[in-house]
């Protein structure tokens, strides 16, 4: 998906390895809150290319308090980073909401929650009333420097990256092609025709039915996830969106044509000699 230069596979090459040795040691020893802050500040130097001292701060005042950490850019905040003790599991619930929060009141919409070994990245929604998205995880106990997949996720985090806007097209790749707007996309009308006209072909003596093939694909081929979680509700308002703004764009181009097509034809009328 991204064209990731040869210098931050190379560093990604040294510092995984090396992290992931620490990493261990850190939960080994059970540090402490300061000791695993610490190590974060190495990773996001020596593994995603920040520089300690124009990059990365942990000076960024909020309510009263200071932010962990902080990520700069161009020319403003990037990053908003929460961090908890290396041997800490990481309530996706309760911490969330506190680096969202955050977040939300320094109008930073990216946020990261880690301990060192988890990291999980969102993207804030200033709506109302304030929704998030996650974007990714990363498990660095997992990590496998020589994994594609892996090397993506990673870059994804890398200073190299905030220059090419790589979290937006990564973000908007998710949003857009993921298991919910897939299966809903499989029910819309649109597609159950191509289905149906297939099966016509594979079975020409049979009597084919589009509702039948919607239970079929509703029951036994769809999860139920796809279609009753919430993110499965927000993808079909998504496509329904979708196809009724492609339904208002054919009718404005048939309304267009034949508006042309009067037009000319009373041109003639008043012209016929032309």
């Amino acid at each position: 998906m991204f064209n990731i230069p040869k210098k931050v596979q190379e560093r990604f090459l040294k510092s995984i390895p090396e992290f992931q040795r620490t990493i261990k040691k850190a939960r080994d020893k059970d540090v402490n809150e300061s000791d695993t802050v610490s190590i974060i500040n190495d990773m996001l130097s020596k593994i995603f290319g920040y520089e300690r001292v124009d990059d990365i701060t942990s000076q960024l005042s909020i309510r009263g308090t200071f932010c962990d950490l902080a990520i700069k850019g161009k020319d403003k905040f990037q990053y908003l980073i929460e961090c908890k003790a290396i041997g800490h599991n990481l309530n996706k619930g309760n911490h969330v909401r506190q680096v969202v929060n955050y977040g939300a009141n320094k109008g930073i919409p990216w946020i990261i929650l880690t301990n060192a070994i988890e990291w999980y990245l969102y993207k804030i929604r200033f709506e109302q009333p304030i929704n998030y998205d996650q974007v990714m995880s990363i498990n660095f106990d997992q990590i496998n420097s020589r994994s594609n997949r892996d090397i993506e996720l990673l870059y994804i985090l890398t200073k190299e990256a905030l220059e090419k806007d790589a979290r937006e097209i990564f973000f908007n790749k998710i949003r857009n092609v993921n298991k919910f707007i897939i299966g809903n996309l499989i029910l819309n009308e649109n597609v159950t025709w191509v289905i149906k006209k297939e099966l016509k072909k594979f079975a020409p003596n049979v009597h084919i039915n589009s509702n039948d093939i919607l239970e079929i694909l509703k029951n036994d081929i769809i999860k139920r996830e796809i279609l009753e979680d919430d993110e499965g509700k927000l993808a079909k308002q998504k496509i329904d969106r979708f196809y009724k703004k492609i339904e208002r764009q054919k009718i404005k181009k048939k309304e267009t044509e034949q508006k042309l097509e009067t037009e000319d034809a009373l041109s003639e009328l008043e012209n016929p000699e032309s």
